[in-house]
């Protein structure tokens, strides 16, 4: 819950918010599978209980995040890179890394709604004096409670009890290489709700990461 909610997503969100732009923070934790992959095949080395990950897979996740870097390399540098919020990406990108490892390895099965409880309680509780130190207006409106409403009930909830679920049921790298799908479904949606262009080299992106 620390590093999966508070951790990667109080990260993520730091990082944007200190001037580095959503498409490079999104390649930094893009390669959040291809560490995963790294950890269990150096576990695996040197231990024979541990699953190593076989060369299909790895080319796999090299041409998975080929396609994440066609699909967000056009907003790389949108925004001020500095040392500050490059090391939040890479805070949120090693957050998301060791909390699917850990909870993979040490995490026993039990109810969902049980580990979400657990996991966002201990979350809230990192995040809520940080919350009260922020400095900023809130202006209430109907499209901050849409957004807030979205990010809680459907991305929170629903997003990390699916990922949850496929945590408990398959492979650390075959659950975390499906993340590879987030900004190429982002750039379909804001294509089909926003008006975004899909250039060639996104479309491109986009079929190689399904690939």
């Amino acid at each position: 819950g620390l590093l999966i909610h508070a951790g990667y997503l109080g990260g993520f969100w730091s990082a944007v918010k200190a001037g580095i732009g959503a498409g490079t923070v999104a390649l930094i934790v893009g390669l959040q599978p291809v560490l995963t992959a790294l950890w269990l095949s150096a576990r695996a080395a040197t231990s024979d209980g541990a699953h190593s990950i076989a060369r299909r897979q790895w080319l796999g996740l090299l041409l998975g995040f080929a396609g994440l870097l066609l699909v967000v390399g056009h907003k790389l540098g949108v925004g001020e890179v500095t040392r500050g919020n490059l090391a939040l990406a890479v805070f949120a990108l090693l957050s998301i890394t060791i909390g699917t490892l850990y909870q993979k390895r040490f995490v026993a099965p039990c109810d969902v709604r049980t580990a979400n409880f657990v996991q966002l309680a201990a979350a809230f509780v990192v995040t809520l004096p940080l919350a009260l130190i922020e400095r900023g207006a809130w202006d209430m409106h109907s499209e901050l409670i849409g957004a807030m409403a979205w990010s809680v009930l459907v991305l929170t909830l629903g997003g990390s009890s699916m990922f949850y679920l496929l945590i408990q049921r398959g492979a650390a790298a075959k659950v975390t290489s499906l993340l590879y799908l987030v900004p190429p479904c982002t750039a379909v949606m804001a294509w089909a709700l926003f008006g975004e262009a899909l250039s060639a080299l996104v479309l491109a992106g986009i079929a190689l990461t399904a690939i």
